[in-house]
């Protein structure tokens, strides 16, 4: 599983292709000529082909006609200086190459072969390494053609791929496959890296990707203003609800986890072990009578309550000490919950409205909506991406999983976490983070029950939202990644000590 380092190189900091160009523009016109930008980023474009062919083997080389290709020119010429053999081929003609592209072409001294169907065979045998530098990540338009077959060529070939940038096919800020994409081996990005090489299905071509430093200063950042990050703990830590001597149970928060009927008490129960792991001082799991018999006998640290309807639970609502309510796991599908939902919404505490309470909305979001947005306490969604689009519908439908995360954010007013193994949590005043760390063992039953549960024992600790549910994203998906394969959803609370020990 590849994550973006979280070195103060790489920073949390994803940028768009347009913030992009905004920082070297910002950097160029503070003095640092563009050639010189392109030179670091051949540079370590022909550090990465080292490591990868330490034996000064043969390296091909796809040059585009953009800086891009420039990028690919001195990574050639480098290599060859290096004792390396090099082939380059170019999409296009030098005399069409433009800029500092066309001025490091002039540099290269060697053959630049047409990038032609007919010479593939030929420029990419005995290959040990192809450097890929056909496209950067602001590719938009659907890859056809001589590039489309390249590209099938240079996949098949039997060697490693470095990418310049980002793999040439894949959208740079959507992670979207335009037509057909180069499967790297790594890819080297410049400055921060692009929410394409943690996006899906981006961040399966990308490799291993490390981000270079090229001379651009991190001080461009306070222009650029970028409002998309990679979810790691630096973007949250300092947040992160640490325990104090004199604190006591109360003062590190209540949470209300809601149970479903007497056959569907499990998933509440997930969720209320989660929350109490995760250090809520109390957590009080509340439902019918019913189902109060079955969560009694199977919790002991966790407290039971038991209520009828809307009204039962309103008077419940009147002890506000209980500041962070959970619904939706196991509460089943109608207006029973949806009742519920909106007199939890009437409280002040926060709230985390997940699984069936979500899809209970389906035929009158507006309603929802209304009602997260009239209230100053947070909500957090966590929908996966049925429960998304029966909710938000043609609404948000169109863009990238992080575009329509974050415009369901701004219609709802609420915090958005819309899960899968590129989890996308999205507030409405634009900020976003995407998380890279969850394995493919959380596709199991209940897992996301306790996801929700970790983010409800957060914002009982008074985490502001936004944070509080970044670190339940992560937290969830270390804690899967360190149990490995075989994990049942029980497992992910249990493994919460030693991921907090390190936190706190």
């Amino acid at each position: 599983m590849t994550r973006i380092p979280e070195t103060a190189g790489a920073g949390l900091e994803l940028l768009t292709t347009r913030e992009m160009g905004q920082a070297d523009a910002l950097t160029i016109e503070a003095g640092t000529p563009g050639h010189e930008l392109m030179e670091a980023a051949g540079c370590a474009v022909a550090d990465e082909v080292v490591r990868h062919s330490p034996d000064r083997g043969m390296v091909t080389v796809l040059c585009g006609p953009g800086n891009n290709g420039g990028d690919g020119f001195v990574a050639g010429r480098l290599l060859k200086e290096q004792g390396y053999t090099i082939k380059l081929a170019l999409l296009g003609t030098v005399e069409g190459l433009k800029g500092d592209a066309a001025k490091m072409a002039r540099l290269w001294e060697g053959d630049v072969e047409p990038l032609l169907p007919e010479i593939l065979p030929e420029i990419l045998k005995g290959a040990d390494v192809v450097v890929d530098a056909i496209f950067g990540a602001g590719l938009t338009r659907a890859v056809e053609g001589v590039v489309a077959r390249t590209i099938e060529a240079a996949n098949a070939c039997g060697a490693k791929i470095v990418s310049v940038d980002v793999p040439s096919g894949i959208d740079g800020t959507s992670g979207e496959v335009r037509g057909v994409a180069i499967q790297a081996a790594s890819t080297v990005t410049f400055f921060r890296a692009k929410p394409g090489h943690l996006l899906l299905p981006g961040r399966l071509h990308c490799g291993e990707v490390r981000v270079a430093d090229i001379g651009i200063p991190a001080s461009v950042l306070e222009s650029i203003a970028p409002k998309t990050f990679a979810n790691s703990q630096a973007l949250w830590q300092a947040y992160f609800p640490r325990p104090h001597a004199a604190d006591h149970k109360y003062s590190r928060g209540h949470a209300l986890i809601i149970s479903g009927g007497p056959e569907a008490t499990g998933a509440a129960r997930l969720g209320a072990r989660g929350a109490l792991r995760i250090g809520a001082g109390l957590v009080t799991l509340a439902g019918s009578k019913e189902a109060t018999a079955i969560n009694a006998a199977h919790s002991t640290a966790v407290m039971i309550v038991s209520f009828s309807g809307a009204k039962g639970l309103a008077g419940i609502l009147k002890d506000t000490r209980k500041n962070a309510i959970l619904i939706g796991p196991g509460a089943g599908v109608g207006k029973e919950t949806r009742d519920l939902t909106m007199t939890i919404l009437k409280s002040k505490a926060a709230c985390v409205l997940d699984a069936d309470t979500l899809t209970s909305f389906e035929k009158s979001r507006a309603h929802l909506c209304a009602a997260i947005c009239k209230r100053s306490a947070p909500v957090i969604l966590t929908p996966h991406e049925g429960e998304f689009t029966r909710l938000f519908g043609e609404s948000v439908a169109a863009g990238s999983k992080l575009e329509r995360a974050r415009a369901a954010a701004q219609t709802s007013g609420a915090i958005i976490l819309l899960k899968g193994a590129d989890t996308v949590i999205a507030h409405p005043d634009g900020r976003a983070a995407i998380n890279d760390n969850a394995p493919p063992w959380t596709a199991t039953a209940g897992s996301g029950d306790v996801l929700a549960g970790f983010a409800a024992g957060l914002l009982a600790q008074g985490m502001p939202a936004f944070e509080a549910a970044c670190a339940a994203v992560w937290l969830h998906g270390e804690a899967a990644d360190r149990l490995g394969p075989g994990l049942i959803a029980e497992d992910l609370s249990e493994i919460l000590p030693e991921l907090l020990r390190m936190l706190i």
